[in-house]
């Protein structure tokens, strides 16, 4: 089996061809955006950091917008800099240069404010989208593709029917010799034992656990209640009553495989199989965390309907909520119907979801790609901003 996709200089494979407008702060976020709309082809990256944190989430923050300019979907990437923040904007382009790919930089302090910034990014946007725009699509085997999964406004149907499926398409890419990633930690909780069950070797179950633990003691520093948070209000509308409910629901789109290895937020996973990274549960700042771990395409499973797309990567929608299929028609690429006796099975269903995957990374477009949903996304941080 085999899909169509672009070759980068450092042996990975793109699904889309896409030149990123990244900003390294705040600062420069209406910049970045205003340059990304000028320009076809070009995708903005926009976050709320980078600069007046702490040195571990300067370090996370720099680690990620890292791995998210070597993320294969993109050919290119414009660094865009407001001139004065904490991230340094050098090192950043030094490492994604590394890839091999084109990387440029743009300060809107040094070349005199908002105006000519535009101007000027635009400029070297256009060149940039001109001249990868050379780059032909290639025949690569399954092994190549990076594969994530998500779930968000989750309800019942969630852990019965879209994440098991979600879970049978992990299984499938796994034995191809591909790689699938996991995460959302806050909905480990309660069945993190299940979890550790399936870890390759002693120090990835540790790991698990470690992380659980973490994220469970970042909560209780707050001194409150963790409902309405997780599960949120809409989980329990949609019948999700308890985090350890919710964990049992979650943690299945992970599918049955083992589990090689836990990588931190804002890593890049190097290696085949299956993988977690630690990361929330919140759509920007889970999206941003396994973009920058290196998926091409994200599987995203929701109850009563969740939108968010990611600028760079395509978010292929799966519903097994009826009501959702049909009031969110605008959103959800794929309605997993419930199976009943003779008919669509979960590993049926895994396989319909595996050969859209395909076709979504041979270049077919997911409906939040053509809704240019998922303009604004984030980093995720532990510390307070000073």
């Amino acid at each position: 089996m085999s899909f169509l996709g672009f070759p980068r200089p450092d042996g990975q494979v793109g699904v889309r061809n896409h030149i990123a407008i990244i900003s390294t702060v705040i600062c420069a976020n209406d910049v970045t955006l205003k340059i990304a709309q000028q320009v076809e082809g070009a995708v903005a990256f926009l976050h709320d950091q980078g600069c007046c944190q702490t040195p571990i989430d300067l370090n996370q923050v720099t680690k990620t917008l890292v791995n998210l300019g070597k993320n294969p979907n993109l050919a290119g990437v414009l660094l865009v800099s407001l001139g004065c923040e904490s991230v340094l904007v050098e090192e950043i382009r030094e490492r994604i240069a590394a890839s091999g790919k084109p990387v440029k930089t743009l300060s809107i302090q040094q070349i005199g404010g908002m105006l000519p910034a535009v101007a000027e990014g635009s400029r070297i946007t256009q060149e940039m989208v001109i001249k990868v725009s050379t780059i032909r699509r290639e025949t690569f085997d399954d092994s190549h593709l990076i594969i994530g999964v998500k779930c968000g406004a989750s309800d019942t149907t969630s852990g019965l029917i879209s994440n098991p499926a979600a879970g049978a398409a992990f299984d499938l890419l796994y034995d191809h010799g591909g790689t699938c990633v996991f995460g959302e930690t806050t909905e480990f909780l309660g069945a993190e034992h299940i979890l550790m069950r399936r870890a390759a070797t002693p120090q990835v179950k540790k790991k698990i656990g470690e992380i659980v633990t973490r994220m469970e003691q970042r909560a209780k520093m707050m001194g409150v209640d963790m409902r309405g948070g997780q599960p949120t209000t809409g989980n329990i509308k949609g019948g999700l009553t308890t985090i350890e409910e919710k964990s049992l629901g979650a943690i299945v789109k992970g599918g049955t495989k083992s589990i090689q290895g836990v990588y931190e937020y804002g890593d890049k996973v190097t290696k085949k199989g299956l993988y977690i990274v630690d990361s929330p549960g919140r759509e920007p700042e889970f999206l941003t965390g396994i973009a920058a771990a290196g998926v091409q395409i994200i599987i995203f499973s929701t109850g009563i309907g969740a939108p968010q797309g990611f600028p760079f990567v395509p978010v292929l929608k799966i519903t097994g909520n009826p009501k959702t299929e049909k009031y969110l028609s605008d959103h959800i690429d794929k309605f997993i119907k419930l199976p009943e006796e003779g008919e669509n099975t979960i590993a049926q269903a895994g396989e319909e979801i595996y050969q859209e995957i395909k076709a979504i990374a041979s270049g077919k477009k997911t409906k939040a790609e053509v809704l240019g949903y998922g303009q604004f996304s984030n980093i995720f941080t532990v510390g307070p901003v000073i």
